[in-house]
């Protein structure tokens, strides 16, 4: 137990340590976010996927990121249970707040994540453009086939896909 807490603190020391190095005053506001990102994806363009995930870190939608703020994202995304994860997914899905993710929230998200993955995404062989994918994706979570994905939806389709639950759990090792 004690070596866990050791290993805690210096996680917290680290992440603290980063953050403040970075943005000396506690807050990011989203161009540094995006700088930061960047360094984490060089292969790509990841300004737009940033600006998703800055936009769900910053749940006082103040337009910057407090440490606070920070640090409960992480938080929920590496040690959350897989609700809390696909809660948080949800909301960087469901860009606009509004309770539900359309398809052209879909294909927003997805082809932010083939910009940001550059290269990367088209060595993987995969000849699906950033639509077709987002449509095959927004196919199977539809269960009602309403045009609208709920986080219920959602939930459900997500906890079913044993692909999406080990790529949650990932998390848990990242952090």
């Amino acid at each position: 137990m004690l070596l866990y807490t050791q290993a805690i603190n210096t996680i917290n020391n680290f992440v603290y340590f980063f953050f403040f190095q970075e943005c000396p005053t506690g807050i990011v506001n989203e161009d540094t976010f995006k700088e930061i990102y960047a360094q984490f994806f060089p292969q790509g363009d990841a300004s737009l996927y940033a600006h998703y995930v800055f936009n769900t870190f910053d749940t006082d939608k103040n337009g910057s990121i407090s440490f606070e703020e920070f640090v409960f994202g992480l938080s929920i995304l590496s040690r959350g249970t897989l609700h809390e994860k696909l809660d948080w997914a949800f909301k960087l899905y469901d860009i606009n707040q509004d309770g539900h993710i359309t398809r052209e929230e879909m294909c927003d998200i997805v082809h932010a994540i083939y910009e940001m993955m550059g290269k990367y995404a088209e060595a993987k062989g995969e000849e699906l453009t950033p639509k077709e994918h987002a449509e095959k994706v927004f196919q199977k979570m539809d269960l009602n086939k309403d045009g609208v994905i709920t986080i219920d939806e959602f939930m459900d389709s997500c906890k079913r896909d044993d692909n999406i639950s080990r790529s949650m759990a990932m998390f848990d090792t990242v952090i």
